[in-house]
């Protein structure tokens, strides 16, 4: 028989084995291809596709979190001034920002600066019309702490339509431990919500040191006349009641 009787079908398998696939692979582009395939290129591509989205759309708001705390952490270590400077530019940023993330992320981080811009910075953050960033002003002044503190943190538990930023101003405010918020706390135990008459109650053992339980109404007495109360909570009672 001719010898090229035999070339037909040994042409056909490699087609279909070898050519097809190729074809297929520069039809759907290169994302198909194992990861082992990848060129050498494709990092660099990549990289250079960052920097036109960034430079077409900004940065993401994962990116500008990333470098708000490489900036904070060099500014911490440096002088007073620069910290001065740092929260003035945070105070300016914050304005500027559309992503509540990010902008709760700037409130938190003020918190670690002794500065008059980081103040001013959580003062606002409280008014911030999103819940999340106000939520975030509420741990930023439980860590600042002071008499403004329990100011701020008393005004927002009145003032916000929110539950969850009422109940975590509550939570700071036992958090503060300080006795200048036994009237806050005290009122907040008149609330018609259960989760804000338990989260007042919680907050009040850690502000008087005391373990009434979780009667409302023993601590509505308490509230009333602190100097009658019972002896004050100790260690031992605390594991008493575990077993």
């Amino acid at each position: 028989m001719p010898r090229h009787a035999f070339s037909w079908p040994c042409s056909r398998r490699l087609t279909d084995r070898v050519l097809l696939p190729l074809c297929c692979c520069a039809i759907v582009g290169c994302a198909s291809l194992p990861q082992s395939w990848a060129p050498a290129w494709a990092p660099f591509r990549d990289q250079k596709k960052i920097a036109r989205e960034q430079a077409a759309y900004g940065t993401t708001a994962d990116q500008r979190m990333s470098s708000l705390a490489v900036e904070a952490k060099a500014a911490k270590a440096g002088p007073a001034h620069q910290q001065a400077e740092f929260t003035r530019s945070l105070a300016s940023r914050v304005l500027e920002e559309h992503d509540p993330r990010v902008r709760a992320r700037i409130v938190e981080t003020a918190a670690e600066f002794d500065t008059p811009a980081a103040a001013a910075i959580c003062r606002g953050g409280l008014e911030d019309p999103e819940p999340r960033v106000r939520t975030a002003a509420c741990g930023a002044w439980r860590q600042r702490g002071g008499p403004e503190a329990v100011q701020m943190l008393a005004a927002r538990y009145h003032a916000d339509q929110d539950l969850d930023v009422r109940l975590r101003a509550l939570r700071e405010l036992g958090d503060l431990q300080n006795a200048a918020a036994v009237p806050v706390l005290a009122r907040a135990l008149e609330d018609p919500d259960p989760a804000v008459q338990y989260r007042a109650v919680a907050a009040l053992k850690k502000v008087s040191g005391r373990d009434l339980g979780d009667d409302v109404n023993k601590w509505r007495a308490w509230a009333a006349d602190p100097g009658d109360a019972d002896e004050p909570w100790s260690i031992a009672e605390a594991f008493r009641k575990l077993f």
